[in-house]
């Protein structure tokens, strides 16, 4: 993790980030849920095309929340990077990177599932 530069709290900035996915419009539990699967089989790179393929209606906000939270983790090492998928690309050149981006966005897709929970609960509490 030396690569990691003054990150005080990466389970905060996951939830945080977590918490802004939930918030975009059309954003339904089911999208995190599948991909969180992909995520899973598959890997960080496979799960932002299958959100890009099968979810164009939210991709570009959730593409611009997992930049902003991979420029916040890793800062100098993406910051060259426009896209996510190119982000990713250059993470996966470091095995402990990979997995560590496999890891905090695992742990950002879990707070977006809990938010969305919340969310709907409170809706139908209403």
């Amino acid at each position: 993790m030396s690569n990691l530069h003054n990150v005080s709290n990466i389970d905060i900035i996951c939830a945080e980030t977590g918490r802004a996915i939930s918030h975009i419009e059309n954003m339904e539990e089911k999208i995190v849920n599948e991909a969180l699967a992909v995520l899973e089989e598959q890997g960080p790179y496979a799960m932002i095309l299958y959100l890009k393929a099968r979810h164009g209606k939210v991709f570009n906000k959730i593409e611009k929340e997992v930049k902003a939270l991979l420029q916040e983790v890793f800062q100098n090492k993406v910051n060259n990077q426009s896209k996510a998928l190119e982000m990713v690309s250059v993470l996966a050149e470091d095995l402990d990177d990979l997995l560590f981006t496999r890891e905090i966005l695992r742990n950002t897709l879990a707070y977006a599932r809990y938010h969305l929970k919340a969310k709907k609960s409170r809706e139908e509490s209403l």
